[in-house]
């Protein structure tokens, strides 16, 4: 009998967290002898301020990078996001084809990956999608129900998820509560944090290890007017604690460049009256981790506070809009866009400390799991709507 040729499984990487919360999924595609795993890099990871450290250590992990595609319209708002999108099809559409993989392996819900999806069902290719099914209340939600839709295998993190998927019409048999890689990844973290390595990155206050500090990712929300004000008031309330805090920069959709100009004026005109603030670019995943796990409190509006703090126990002041709906556990205190109620929030929770783990996002084995199900479950090129 004729060996089976290999499963090409192509995984789309848009954004440093595709990397940095997929890495054990990755590790064991690379190493399973009926994968093919082909690697594609484009959007922001190939950006000057991210790609210096990101490619170099894809490269030490042993990946093979197959395409690399420059796909990014910079300019932080809603023309350019929607132009990249577009820009996003055309070069996608090409590698896909050109590669010619079995399956394209999605994660998420960022914008960049909807055209991907969209590009991946006009070639005939099974999608298989990672994290749908949350809500979120912004437009990342419709993202990711709109690659849902286009998707023929789920992996989902939760129960709820799957539910709302089966009721979106899918069909049970391809939805499959696997838990969080996220989750995953951060219990197995065990790194120990290098007390050099932060003082060579980003500017600022240089964060003493031996005492607290507290950590702060706050990104723009799309279908919001507001970012630059919201950027402020967070920075203010920070601030105001007047506790060593590590500030990561935020992300590229459409709001980035006003939230970068408030950090930027509150750094280089002396407006942050305590200065012991370090704000950061990008930090290599192994490393976040360890920072992660020692922080007092995360700040902000990252799906970090919702998934892996809540299996950590670190105490989150989740401010704003932008994780919804997302299902949470008791470590995270929703706040909104005040000043007064985000300090309010990072002093009760400084005050509570540590939190029980929780393992609402949590299986054992979860990429393991996502592995065996791509390799031994076929499912059908045509979907069909499931009436559940």
């Amino acid at each position: 009998m004729a060996k089976k040729e290999k499963i090409k499984i192509c995984f789309p990487i848009t954004s440093r967290i595709h990397y940095a919360r997929q890495k054990i999924l990755l590790d064991l595609l690379k190493k399973n002898p009926r994968v093919d795993l082909q690697l594609i890099v484009a959007g922001s990871v190939l950006l000057e301020k991210y790609s210096e450290k990101f490619l170099p250590a894809m490269k030490e992990d042993g990946f093979e990078i197959h395409d690399a595609l420059y796909n990014i319209i910079e300019g932080g708002n809603h023309i350019t996001m929607a132009r990249t999108a577009g820009l996003t099809a055309l070069e996608f559409a090409s590698s896909l084809y050109k590669l010619n993989p079995d399956v394209v392996l999605i994660r998420g819900d960022r914008y960049e990956l909807l055209p991907i999806a969209m590009v991946a069902a006009y070639l005939n290719k099974t999608i298989a999608h990672i994290e749908g099914g949350d809500v979120t209340g912004t437009i990342d939600e419709s993202v990711r129900h709109a690659i849902s839709k286009l998707a023929h295998m789920h992996f989902v993190t939760n129960e709820d998820s799957r539910g709302r998927l089966i009721r979106m019409g899918e069909n049970p048999k391809f939805v499959f509560n696997v838990g969080s890689p996220d989750v995953e990844f951060a219990s197995r973290s065990n790194k120990k944090i290098d007390t050099s390595f932060l003082a060579k990155v980003g500017v600022g206050h240089d964060i003493d290890f031996s005492k607290p500090y507290m950590m702060s990712m706050l990104h723009p929300v799309t279908t919001e007017e507001d970012n630059r004000k919201h950027m402020e008031l967070a920075l203010k309330a920070v601030d105001d604690i007047n506790l060593q805090t590590i500030w990561f920069w935020p992300n590229s959709d459409a709001g980035t460049s006003e939230m970068a100009k408030a950090i930027r004026v509150y750094r280089e005109l002396g407006i942050l009256k305590n200065n012991n603030i370090k704000f950061v670019t990008d930090v290599l995943p192994e490393d976040f981790m360890a920072l992660l796990k020692k922080a007092r409190v995360m700040i902000g509006n990252s799906s970090t506070g919702i998934k892996e703090c809540s299996y950590l126990g670190v105490p989150v002041v989740n401010i704003g809009t932008r994780q919804q709906g997302r299902l949470r556990g008791p470590n995270v205190l929703d706040v909104p866009y005040s000043h007064k109620a985000i300090k309010l929030g990072i002093e009760k929770q400084l005050a509570h400390g540590s939190y029980k783990s929780s393992n609402i996002y949590f299986k054992a084995n979860t990429s393991k799991k996502m592995v065996e199900i791509l390799t031994k479950i076929s499912a059908p090129a045509q979907k069909i709507f499931h009436n559940a």
